[in-house]
């Protein structure tokens, strides 16, 4: 993850932070840049954590052991009030507050759903990625966020959402065609869509292995079909 890929949507978020508050003024130039230089400290932070390691290359890495090593808890979020669109997977969001953090600081993994509650859209992979989603969780102010994602998720659960990855596609395309006034950076959710072409199939069947299994596949291991 680099620091640009935040701080190009620094002008999005000020757009969206005009529109919530109406008619008052415009959001002064000095907020928005504190909003890039905040995002620029997490980004640092992030390097402390590495992307290399074991991980690489497998069909599945749990990530739940690197989050705990960081933090008890990243919320209390609900299973029931997940989006619909959130990535089967060990994390995902209940209710969360419309602040749009999660979007802004860490768009490559967190959207804005239908509800206006924030959605995971891609798991993570390494380290790096965990302490940054563990980071958007920390930062929640309704605490929406959950770890425990694999207790619910069952293999024909997981099969019936990719099923259903269309509908998916379809909240793309209308979010894309609000532009502007959308409530996602436009460049993050084409890369949800690209994940739904490539890569995010071989995630799944990776998980599927997981929950079916209970331990990550080896390397060149067959996996189950979606």
């Amino acid at each position: 993850m680099e620091e640009a890929q935040v701080g190009g949507v620094a002008g999005w978020r000020s757009r969206l932070l005009d529109r919530a508050r109406g008619s008052r003024p415009a959001v002064p130039f000095s907020h928005e840049e504190e909003l890039r230089q905040a995002a620029a400290r997490m980004r640092r932070r992030l390097l402390l954590h590495p992307v290399e390691g074991p991980w690489q290359g497998l069909a599945y890495w749990d990530p739940l052991p690197a989050a705990r090593e960081l933090t008890d808890s990243v919320g209390n979020g609900r299973w029931e009030e997940r989006s619909r669109l959130n990535v089967p997977g060990p994390f995902y969001a209940g209710e969360t507050d419309s602040g749009l953090n999660g979007p802004y600081y860490l768009p490559e993994h967190v959207l804005s759903g239908e509800d206006h509650s924030e959605f995971v859209h891609r798991q993570p992979a390494d380290p790096r990625e965990v302490a940054a989603l563990v980071e958007i969780a920390h930062g929640e102010p309704l605490g929406g966020y959950a770890w425990d994602g694999d207790r619910h998720w069952t293999p024909q659960a997981v099969r019936d959402w990719w099923s259903r990855r269309e509908e998916v596609r379809a909240w793309i395309r209308r979010e894309l065609e609000l532009g502007d006034d959308g409530r996602n950076e436009p460049e993050a959710l084409r890369q949800y869509a690209a994940y739904l072409d490539d890569g995010l199939e071989a995630y799944l069947r990776g998980y599927l292995f997981w929950l079916t299994e209970g331990r990550e596949p080896r390397l060149g291991e067959a996996l189950p079909d979606l």
